[in-house]
C-alpha cells in the first residue's frame, strides 16, 4: 500500500492541532509539522504526534513555507491540510479506502474541501482542491497567497472531503497585505494571484479597486476558466454596491462567454427580476439553474444550495405572486426535499396550508 506524509504549516494553532491531527491518526504515515512562530505551545503540541517538527521563518510567501514542509517528506505522497481542517468519520474512511484502491496509480488526488455550513452542519460552499500529490519534483505549491500546485499525471477524483472548522476569527488583512507587498516591491501579479487579489479587495470594500482588478483581469484573458466565471459574479457584487445595476446585470451575462451557465449566476440573475417584481423573468431563471449540473470536478466554487433549495424556495415565491398557488406550494415542497429542518420552507408550508383550508 502506498504511503502518505502528511505536511503541515502552523502558528498559534494550539486550540485546534490536536483536533487535526486525531482526525488522521491511522491513517497517514507519517507527519510534518512546520512551525512558522508560534509562541502559544503549538511545537509541543506537535511533537506529541510526531518527531518531525521543524522551524521556518515567515516570509509572507505560503508556498515557501509549504514547499519547505513538503521537502521534509519521506512517503510516497504528501498530503496538505491546515490546522482547523479534520476528516470526519464518514470520509476517513473513504480516505482509507482510496488510499489502498488509488493511489498507486494518482500523481494527483483531487479531494472536496467544505469551508461553508447551514445550521444541520450541511456544506453551503465548497470546491475541490489538489490535496494528496505524488512526491516529486512536480509536487510544489505556487503563489505567495491562496497558493495551489498545477496537477500533473493521472489526476483522480475522490469523496473522502476535508471539512474546515474554524474555532476563532484569523488576521481579515493578512491577503491583502501581503499582495500590497507584493506591489509595493515591484511584482508582477499572474493572472490567478490577479483574480484573488481582486477579491481580497473586494472583501474590504474597495469596490472600485477591486473593478479595476477584475476588468483588467477579464481583459487580459490569461485566467482559469473558472476564475474568470466567478470574477463575473463577484464583479457584479462590486456593481451593485456602487449602484451601477446595469453594469452588475452586464457582468453576470458575460460570465457566459467563459463557459456554460453555472446555477449560482442563474439565481443571482433570478434574484434580480424576483426584487423587481418582474416574476415571469425571475422564474425564466431560477427553472434553468435547477436543470445544470453541479460542475464540482471543473473545480469550480460551488454553493450546492443553487442547485435545488434556492431555485425551489425563490420559485415558490415567484409563482405564489404569478397567482398560481397550487405551482407555489410544489415548488415549496420541492424545496423541503432538500431542506426539510430550513425555517422558510416551514414557514410557507404553513402559509400554503392556510390558503388551502380558506378555499376549501
Amino acid at each position: 500500500m502506498s504511503s502518505i506524509s502528511l505536511c503541515m504549516i502552523v502558528k498559534n494553532e494550539a486550540d485546534t492541532l490536536p483536533r487535526c491531527l486525531e482526525s488522521v491518526k491511522g491513517v497517514v504515515d507519517e507527519i510534518v509539522i512546520v512551525d512558522t512562530g508560534s509562541n502559544d505551545g503549538t511545537a509541543a503540541i506537535a511533537s506529541q504526534y510526531t518527531d518531525k517538527v521543524f522551524s521556518f521563518s515567515w516570509v509572507d510567501d505560503f508556498s515557501a513555507a509549504r514547499n519547505f514542509a513538503f521537502e521534509q517528506a519521506s512517503m510516497d505522497y504528501c498530503m496538505w491540510l491546515d490546522a482547523d481542517d479534520v476528516i470526519l468519520e464518514a470520509d476517513r474512511e473513504a480516505l482509507v479506502t482510496l488510499k489502498r484502491t488509488q493511489l498507486p496509480e494518482a500523481d494527483v488526488v483531487m479531494l472536496p474541501y467544505h469551508i461553508a455550513f447551514d445550521c444541520q452542519g450541511r456544506p453551503t460552499f465548497s470546491y475541490y482542491r489538489e490535496r494528496i500529490l505524488r512526491r516529486g519534483p512536480h509536487c510544489r505549491f505556487q503563489g505567495a497567497v491562496h497558493e495551489a500546485v498545477a496537477p500533473w499525471g493521472n489526476v483522480v477524483y475522490g469523496e473522502a472531503a476535508v471539512t474546515h472548522q474554524k474555532t476563532r476569527a484569523g488576521d481579515p488583512d493578512r491577503n491583502l497585505r501581503i499582495f500590497e507587498g507584493m506591489l509595493a516591491r515591484g511584482a508582477s501579479l499572474s493572472p490567478r494571484e490577479q483574480f484573488y487579489y481582486a477579491r481580497e479587495l473586494y472583501y474590504h470594500q474597495q469596490y472600485q479597486e477591486a473593478i479595476s482588478v477584475f476588468e483588467c483581469f477579464l481583459d487580459e484573458g490569461q485566467g482559469w476558466i473558472e476564475n474568470e466565471i466567478d470574477a463575473c459574479r463577484v464583479l457584479a457584487d462590486c456593481y451593485d454596491a456602487l449602484g451601477r445595476r446595469r453594469e452588475a446585470f452586464r457582468a453576470l451575462l458575460e460570465s457566459f462567454a467563459f463557459g456554460p451557465p453555472r446555477a449560482e449566476t442563474c439565481c443571482a440573475l433570478g434574484l434580480r427580476f424576483l426584487q423587481t417584481e418582474n416574476y415571469c423573468s425571475a422564474v425564466y431563471w431560477y427553472e434553468l439553474a435547477l436543470t445544470l449540473p453541479r460542475p464540482d470536478r471543473a473545480g469550480a466554487f460551488v454553493t450546492p444550495d443553487c442547485y435545488g433549495y434556492l431555485p425551489c424556495i425563490q420559485l415558490a415565491v415567484c409563482w405564489y405572486h404569478l397567482g398560481d398557488t397550487e405551482k407555489a406550494r410544489l415548488y415549496n415542497d420541492r424545496a423541503g426535499i432538500y431542506k426539510p429542518e430550513d425555517p422558510s420552507y416551514l414557514y410557507n408550508r404553513v402559509f400554503f396550508d392556510g390558503l388551502i383550508k380558506k378555499e376549501s
